[in-house]
This record gives C-alpha cells, sequence and structure tokens, in this order.
C-alpha cells in the first residue's frame, strides 16, 4: 500500500470515528411494561409441576445439568412444552449449530400462540440486527436489547465516546418456560456451550428447576426487562422486510440439513433426560433455593454502589463457611480484600479450595494475568490451589463410570480442548451457588449476574467429593516450593510430574500475561 493510500485509509478511519462516535441511543422509547404470567398452573408443564410439588410442599425441586447434551436437551424440551410464554434471558446467543436449532424451537412456540419475551445483552450481537429485527418482527415475540450500542455498524465508537457505560454488561442467564420450569446456570447459547463445537468446549453447570424458586426467576427477569436499559429491539434496528422470515426458516432449515446438526440432534435425543421426560420420571431434588442477582440499576451506576450489587447478597445467601469452602471459578481475580478474606478463612481453620483455569486452558489471558498476580500470596495464605488442564474433561468410555456433578464432565470430545466456564460455590458440604457470577471485579462491579443459592447436601457435599476424588487427574495443582517459588504439579495414574513453568505453555505467552500483570487493569477485569 503506497503512503498516499495509507493517508487517506487513517483519514476514513478518523472521519468515521468523528461522524459515529456521536451516535447517541433514542429517548423516550415507547416501552410497555409487562410481567410474567401467573395463570399457567393449567398447563403441562404447570398440571405436572403441580403432580411433584404436591408431595413436598413450600419446597423447590431442583435438577443439576452438568452434562452439555442434556442442558441442550432440557431447553429443547422446555420451548416445546410451553404453552403460554418462554422468557429467555442471556448474554451471548450464537448464530451457529446450536444456536439457530434453539432459535427455530423458539419461534415454532410463538408460531402455537406461546408469548416469547427474550432480553439479550448487546455486546455479542454484532452482525445479527437483521435476525433479531424479523424475529422481533413475530407478533408473538418481543425482543429487548439491554445496553445496547448506539453505533450499530461501528461499536468502537461507543467505546470512544461511551465507554463508562458499555462496559457495563448483562451477563445474566435464565429460561424460562410458563413461569412453571425455569433453566439457570453458567451456560449461555452456542455450540461451545453445549458440547457441539469439538475443537473447544466449555466445561459447564446449570440447576433446572421447579416449584418456588421459579417464581423469584421471573421476577429477577421482569425486573431487568422492564428496567431503564432494556430498549425494544425495534427502536435500535431496522431493514425487516415481508421476506425476513422467510430468510430466517430457509437458514434454519439449511442449519438442520448440516451433518453436524443431525449428528448433535441424534446424540442429544439419546440423552437420559429425553428418556426421563417421555417417561414422566425426572429426578428433583426437594429443597430450599432463592435467587440472588444484582439490582438492573448496577449498569448505569458508578462501581462503587454496593446497594446494587449482588456479592453481599451472595455472601449472606451463602453464609460463613466453618469447615470447607470450594470455589469453582472459571475467571478468578480475588483482588487485594478477596484474598484478604480467605485468608481469614484459612485462620478460622476452614479448607479453602479454588478450581480455575490454567494458563494454558484459559480463553482470556488478562483475566489470568489478574489472577497470577495473587497465587503466591493465596498459597501463603493456605490457600489450595487447582488449575484445569486443558483437554481435561474429556468424557470415559462409559456412562456408567461418567462422575456427574463436576462441572466439566462430558463436554468435548476426544482430544479436544477444555475450558472451565462453570462458577458454583459449596459451603461446608450443605450449601450450593450455582449462576453466571464469576470471582473477579467485573462480576462483583461491572456486569450484571444472577444465580441460585440451594440448602442441598446431596449438590453441595457431591461438587466438594468430586473435586476431591478428581481435581489430581484434571487439574494442576498449584504449590510453593521450600523456596517460596511456584510449581505445578501433574498427577497421572499415579505418577506425579512437577513443572516449574506454567505447563503447555509458551515463553512467549508466559511473557504477554508477565506483561498484562503490570498494567492497570485488574477492575476491568
Amino acid at each position: 500500500m503506497s503512503p498516499q493510500s495509507i493517508l487517506r485509509a487513517a483519514l476514513a478511519s478518523t472521519l468515521v470515528l468523528l461522524f459515529t462516535g456521536c451516535a447517541s441511543l433514542p429517548a423516550d422509547v415507547p416501552k410497555a411494561e409487562s410481567k410474567a404470567l401467573a395463570s399457567t398452573d393449567d398447563t403441562r408443564l404447570g398440571q405436572g409441576v403441580r403432580r411433584m410439588t404436591a408431595a413436598h410442599p413450600g419446597k423447590s425441586g431442583i435438577r443439576a445439568l452438568p452434562e452439555a447434551n442434556e442442558a441442550f436437551a432440557a431447553r429443547i424440551l422446555l420451548a416445546r412444552g410451553a404453552q403460554r410464554s418462554l422468557d429467555l434471558q442471556y448474554y451471548i446467543w450464537h448464530r451457529d449449530t446450536t444456536g439457530l436449532l434453539l432459535w427455530e424451537e423458539v419461534w415454532r412456540a410463538a408460531e402455537r400462540g406461546v408469548r416469547v419475551r427474550i432480553l439479550i445483552d448487546d455486546a455479542n450481537t454484532a452482525g445479527q440486527d437483521p435476525m433479531l429485527a424479523a424475529l422481533d418482527a413475530h407478533p408473538n415475540i418481543e425482543l429487548r436489547l439491554f445496553n445496547p450500542f448506539a453505533n450499530r455498524g461501528f461499536r468502537a465508537g461507543d467505546f470512544l465516546s461511551d465507554f463508562t457505560r458499555v462496559n457495563h454488561r448483562m451477563h445474566n442467564k435464565s429460561f424460562t418456560a410458563d413461569n412453571q420450569v425455569s433453566i439457570v446456570g453458567g451456560r449461555n447459547i452456542g455450540d461451545e456451550y453445549f458440547g457441539a463445537n469439538m475443537e473447544v468446549g466449555f466445561q459447564d453447570l446449570d440447576v433446572m428447576s421447579v416449584g418456588p424458586v421459579v417464581r423469584e426467576v421471573s421476577q429477577e427477569f421482569d425486573l431487568f426487562w422492564n428496567s431503564a436499559s432494556a430498549y425494544p429491539a425495534a427502536s435500535m434496528l431496522s431493514g425487516v422486510t415481508p421476506e425476513s422470515a422467510d430468510t430466517l426458516k430457509a437458514e434454519w432449515e439449511a442449519n438442520r440439513g448440516r451433518s453436524e446438526a443431525r449428528e448433535y440432534i441424534e446424540t442429544t435425543q439419546r440423552t437420559p433426560l429425553v428418556a426421563q421426560v417421555i417417561q414422566g420420571q425426572v429426578d428433583f431434588e426437594w429443597t430450599t433455593a432463592h435467587v440472588v442477582h444484582d439490582d438492573p440499576a448496577k449498569a448505569l451506576q458508578p462501581a462503587d454502589r454496593t446497594d446494587l450489587q449482588m456479592l453481599p447478597r451472595l455472601e449472606r445467601a451463602l453464609g460463613q463457611s466453618q469447615k470447607e469452602l470450594d470455589l469453582v471459578s472459571p475467571y478468578f481475580v480475588p483482588g487485594k480484600d478477596g484474598t484478604a478474606a480467605l485468608g481469614e478463612l484459612t485462620r478460622r481453620g476452614v479448607k479453602v479450595r479454588v478450581l480455575t483455569n490454567s494458563l494454558s486452558a484459559t480463553d482470556v489471558a488478562p483475566v489470568h494475568a489478574g489472577y497470577a498476580k495473587y497465587r503466591k500470596q493465596l498459597l501463603e495464605a493456605g490457600v489450595t490451589l487447582f488449575e484445569l488442564k486443558p483437554g481435561a474433561a474429556v468424557p470415559p468410555p462409559s456412562e456408567e463410570s461418567r462422575p456427574r456433578g463436576l462441572p466439566g464432565s462430558g463436554s468435548t470430545g476426544g482430544g479436544s480442548a477444555a475450558s472451565l466456564h462453570a462458577k458454583t460455590f459449596a459451603a461446608d458440604r450443605q450449601r450450593i451457588f450455582v449462576g453466571s457470577f464469576n470471582l473477579d471485579p467485573r462480576s462483583a462491579r461491572l456486569n450484571t449476574e444472577m444465580g441460585v443459592v440451594i440448602d442441598s447436601p446431596q449438590l453441595a457435599g457431591q461438587l466438594s467429593s468430586q473435586l476431591d476424588g478428581r481435581l489430581p487427574h484434571v487439574a494442576y495443582q498449584v504449590r510453593l516450593t521450600p523456596e517460596g517459588k511456584l510449581e505445578w504439579v501433574e498427577n497421572e495414574g499415579g505418577k506425579e510430574t512437577v513443572f516449574s513453568d506454567e505447563p503447555g505453555t509458551s515463553a512467549l505467552r508466559r511473557g504477554w500475561v508477565n506483561f498484562l500483570k503490570v498494567l492497570p487493569i485488574e477492575s476491568l477485569l
């Protein structure tokens, strides 16, 4: 490229920034307030739930969904079973195999007369405006964008002109059918979350629930749906034509015809959950559960507004650990205060154990840099650290031998990479949190989050027991040498291998992380 061409390109880019960076969100957008439907006990789902809850008055039914295929199957089954309403809230909804399959099921539900409300964070919708506008144009579908970008074609303009606002995102994830059954957890909608991407798979955890806790999920959804940051898609998107629906249907048909989709659908249909639903024998644990979440106003307020934040509520709901605290968080940046708090627990005699991603497994190197700054302090304080190995969660050969309950069992295929994505914490093998909240500054202060705290010795104990048995085999344990240096210990077949550098990484990648560690970016992680 000639110097003149470079100059022209730079000038054009500057003009784009000048003109698009000034775009602003529409003011006084008409927005009708709506609430979750209350009278749904007579639906098929409502009748089925009533039969189950009758024997457990006041209790919620909880079923863990650690398996990727089952987590996808559960959402498909709920979309197909809904008769009155679907309320869906997600941070990411990819336009890939599983994303398109779910969009098609949602459309079919709307075609049956189901009222569909979809709330999606706008951070990951680039390139999807025509599809989202076409979905929103269906008379039974209403789609809202949370904290949308004013510059639809050049989002960098918003980062330049309105960074403080767009840096706040809605990370919540829920899927509720007929206000009777909900799925809450760590999974977004996309192939890597449902085991349809064989190159990389996120190891994750959701819970499916029935009973009183579902009403709490719906209340959380209504709060966000009617919030100031939720913009009707029609106020932001344009370009719907009479042919838009036909274009969507053609894309869905083509997607179903692809070999990857056919194989995935066949695998999903063989999951135990599908058979249990057909036989009317879905197994729930009956217990007490409560939703914890941020206030949606957090997205528009300074990061120090702790009264709007979920973390204090989560700490109260989980209660103070007396013996054990197990923390599973893919993005773990404890900060000075968190490191001190975990150290105080260990001084009180509490066994604190953390599972996060290794550098070779993480998909966000800056977050790993933020965590790495505190590794030595955590270990000196008596915290036990494990880092997931890439590919560690490949399913064992038989269903009978497959461990259940541990995030990461069965999400990827042989030889594929694995990256931890579940966010779950167990206190004293009695109470467990499952949701979207990472133990990092972004979840605590910038993003909105949600999850469920469950009084469940079964689930909490299962998580801790799985960690007891599997961690030495699926993760590196990080330890301090007598000289105070870090080492990573791998246990394979009873043989211990010790690494002095982060295993499975290059010197260049480690150098990049070391550089990131000195940058003042922790508050953004």
